[in-house]
């Protein structure tokens, strides 16, 4: 019962920065749900919606420091890679044209977060997927975020059709195009579903770990990454079952005659500490490498109460990985900043130049 006991701790001397990889814009105005309502309203009457979406900066600045900044100073982060609404991609919902303005709206919105806090937000884009659309077509809309927003990296959805899983695997040419822009511009990619319309399963107990498992074996069973050696995914929410399982995946590998795990999948893909509890997040460091590991929270998101066996909140992740005795000062280092650094060089560019 470790965490009843656990207590808060000081976090080690050697860091420098505490950097959340996986944030999302959950709180954001009113008005940018009513703008999603009436554009579906609009596509489904067979009608074009031409409206604009208004939201002040003081709405935004409203939306975050009772909640996001709030809990990010209260937590001792200090910078979240910030992204849309996962939820709310629902890449299934329209068509490619819905999903396009739908999209732009999105980050257009996060990148106005980043530019009022640059201290505490930086962007990762929302891709305007859509079940059946080449995903070459997202490359435009990656380009403009990374290249004219400065944005780090990217949100790819490995199930557009919200739970019905009608596109070829992560692993098939089919998204190739993508990648090669990837790697052209040096920037990651998180596995993120977004919600589910297949009744069977719930969007974030069990599509999102199920969207992370299945993403991990697609990887696997593949040689994605000889023919792209530098791509990097981070797979969230600790990486659904595989750390739970690593003998079995171990052993998968082992039967279809892949090369170890370390040499086949570690180089290129990376583990959050979106575990909301603390016996999870000392599995997830027993089981993975240090160097695979990223801090991670996603709040304010899946789960936004108050754990009554600790009286903290279940997404306050941090203080699962300062409470993780075995960890040296310089694993929390790596996992708080260095990794997420190297696996976000563009990130780390933009911190060195200014001295961080």
């Amino acid at each position: 019962m470790a965490d009843i006991t656990m207590e808060r701790t000081t976090p080690t001397k050697a860091i420098t920065m505490i950097i959340d990889c996986h944030g999302h814009y959950t709180t954001a105005p009113t008005p940018l749900r009513e703008f999603r309502a009436r554009q579906i309203a609009a596509h489904e009457a067979g009608g074009a919606f031409d409206a604009s979406l208004t939201i002040s900066d003081d709405d935004i600045r409203t939306s975050l420091e009772k909640s996001q900044l709030k809990m990010q100073r209260e937590r001792g982060a200090d910078l979240t890679i910030f992204s849309p609404i996962a939820g709310q991609m629902a890449h299934h919902t329209g068509n490619e044209a819905v999903s396009l303005r739908w999209t732009a709206v999105c980050n257009d919105l996060v990148y106005r977060v980043c530019n009022l806090y640059p201290e505490n937000f930086v962007g990762v884009c929302q891709l305007p997927q859509s079940p059946g659309v080449p995903p070459a077509n997202s490359i435009p809309e990656l380009e403009r975020c990374v290249r004219e927003l400065g944005f780090v990296g990217c949100n790819l959805n490995p199930d557009p059709a919200g739970g019905y899983w009608t596109d070829p695997p992560l692993t098939d040419r089919w998204w190739y195009p993508l990648y090669e822009k990837m790697v052209e511009l040096d920037v990651p990619a998180m596995v993120h579903v977004s919600s589910s319309c297949n009744p069977n399963f719930h969007g974030t107990g069990a599509h999102y770990i199920n969207g992370d498992t299945t993403a991990f074996m697609q990887f696997l069973t593949s040689d994605l990454f000889r023919d792209f050696p530098t791509l990097r995914f981070i797979i969230p929410h600790g990486g659904g079952a595989a750390p739970y399982h690593w003998g079995r995946y171990r052993g998968l590998a082992q039967d279809l005659k892949r090369p170890p795990l370390t040499e086949l999948l570690l180089k290129n893909v990376f583990f959050d500490t979106c575990v909301y509890h603390h016996a999870g997040v000392e599995l997830l460091t027993k089981v993975i490498p240090v160097e695979n590991i990223l801090f991670g929270s996603e709040m304010v998101g899946a789960v936004r109460g108050i754990d009554p066996e600790t009286g903290f909140y279940f997404d306050d992740t941090k203080r699962y990985v300062d409470a993780v005795s075995y960890l040296t000062d310089m694993d929390k280092k790596k996992i708080y900043e260095d990794n997420t650094r190297r696996v976000f060089p563009r990130l780390d560019a933009r911190l060195s130049k200014s001295g961080k």
